[in-house]
């Protein structure tokens, strides 16, 4: 926690420098860090600044069996100065509240429901007798109207006004339900729930936010042609939501799986030519910047390689099969999507063992194609092993079974053959956007993007013999249903 916090801190420090003073920042945790972040929010932004703790309740009904299912999350909304932005928002009326409410209806069907005219403090000066045009005088309310006499007698020309119909009885103002927005939007929010497993918004992202929750705040605390900033954008929600209400935004994020996504996101929901609207910073423009990112993180360049070839990418560190991505890709009357699969190695001296190992990966697998990344050129001893492989693929489009690209080979406009078309994002399902093993581990719910690493090694099993050794997880993907983990 202390490591989150101390993360965070430098991070909120910036966001409050860069907002601009009509700004407003919205801090999405969940209740087992609210308490903290809100501590450090009220030391940047002072405690004056602090606007409302929202509860978006997320998750329907948990059945824990002996304490309160935790259902729902914490938005801290701070603004950067007293001046902030705020469209109020509106939900609609539930049913009964109109049919107990707005009961009566003019000759024209228009409903309505009537007001009290009185006011609900004591105000001498608006207490006075109000003849109405039906020919009646009406007494005030002991507090005095709520109006003056002049606006009384504007409701009574415009048929405003209710008039009893028993002697005695008190005026009252006719509130029309089409001159009504709504209820207007609380500080619990319960009409917004988490993205189900069915819902075509889903892309399997984590810590996914539904559209509908960042469409309300960015139309609350914004104005169109204003920026929003996402500086934690995932899977690009709040990018998408931006764009779709014609404000101009920045998403930031360290992964090229998230920025996959994002492009992925863009592109469906708003056509190929999104890509002409927005600028991409930090992806390797060049080989000289691709071998600059394979130095300073050789898992991102592991992903960044797979999707430049169209692939999904592995999502996960650790013992991989000889699997780095996998291509899916359909062929001319072919239902069923083949597979080629990708390893990408690093270092300046890789040989021919890494051909026969992505040739036993590939039958393996079952895949039909094997695609070799490599720093440097290959060598000749190893593109003869390729070679050897054979060819794959229809009579019409014949292609190396084995191939091998480098660095240099990712940046042109088709760097591998394949017997079949790639399948885009939106065929193979964006939700799949990370080559994901057959069954994954279990994944932990709650606050997913704030679990930190322990310090130290697995404590060691023994064994019979008592030789001690540390417990590796090793996931191998079969291209059955069947799945083997073994320890």
């Amino acid at each position: 926690m202390m490591a989150y916090l101390s993360m965070m801190a430098v991070r909120l420090i910036e966001m409050h420098r860069v907002l601009k003073s009509t700004g407003s920042l919205y801090l999405h945790c969940d209740p087992t860090a609210s308490h903290y972040l809100k501590v450090l929010l009220d030391a940047i932004f002072s405690p004056v600044r602090f606007v409302n703790e929202i509860v978006w309740k997320r998750y329907g009904a948990h059945s824990n069996s002996n304490v309160y299912g935790a259902v729902h999350d914490i938005l801290l909304f701070y603004s950067k100065s007293d001046e902030f932005t705020f469209n109020k928002q509106y939900t609609a009326y539930e049913d009964d509240y109109l049919k107990e409410r707005f009961k009566f209806a003019d000759p024209d069907g228009r409903k309505w429901a009537e007001q009290n005219l009185g006011n609900p403090a004591v105000r001498p000066n608006l207490t006075y007798p109000f003849t109405a045009k039906n020919g009646i005088t009406y007494n005030p309310p002991s507090n005095g109207w709520k109006f003056t006499r002049e606006k009384m007698k504007e409701l009574d020309d415009a048929n405003r006004l209710y008039y009893p119909a028993r002697d005695g009885g008190r005026l009252r103002m006719k509130n029309y339900l089409d001159e009504r927005l709504g209820v207007p939007i609380q500080d619990v929010w319960t009409d917004i729930t988490l993205i189900g497993g069915t819902s075509g918004e889903r892309l399997k992202y984590p810590t996914q936010k539904p559209l509908a929750l960042l469409e309300r705040i960015i139309k609350t605390s914004s104005k169109k042609g204003q920026v929003v900033l996402d500086p934690f954008c995932g899977c690009g929600t709040a990018i998408e939501a931006a764009d779709k209400l014609e404000r101009n935004w920045i998403g930031i994020d360290v992964t090229y799986l998230a920025i996959h996504v994002m492009e992925s996101r863009l592109v469906k929901a708003f056509g190929p030519e999104i890509k002409e609207t927005y600028k991409l910073f930090g992806s390797p423009k060049d080989a000289a910047d691709a071998n600059a990112l394979a130095a300073r993180d050789w898992l991102e360049f592991q992903k960044w390689a797979v999707f430049k070839l169209g692939g999904l990418p592995k999502d996960r560190p650790g013992a991989d099969g000889g699997i780095d991505g996998i291509i899916r890709y359909h062929r001319v009357g072919i239902e069923q999507p083949n597979r080629a699969v990708v390893s990408v190695k690093g270092g300046l001296n890789v040989g021919v063992d890494a051909v026969h190992k992505l040739k036993s990966v590939v039958e393996r697998e079952k895949a039909e194609v094997g695609i070799l990344v490599c720093i440097e050129k290959a060598g000749g001893p190893m593109v003869k092993e390729a070679a050897s492989a054979g060819e794959v693929g229809p009579s019409s489009k014949r292609v190396q079974k084995l191939q091998i690209v480098t660095i240099a080979d990712l940046f042109k406009s088709h760097p591998i053959d394949l017997p079949g078309m790639i399948d885009p994002p939106e065929a193979a399902g964006i939700s799949q956007v990370a080559f994901q093993p057959k069954r994954g581990r279990k994944r932990i719910e709650g606050q997913t993007e704030m679990l930190l690493p322990i310090e130290g090694e697995q404590a060691p099993v023994k064994r019979k013999n008592n030789r001690s050794i540390r417990v590796v997880d090793i996931e191998v993907t079969r291209p059955d249903s069947s799945r083997r983990k073994t320890k």
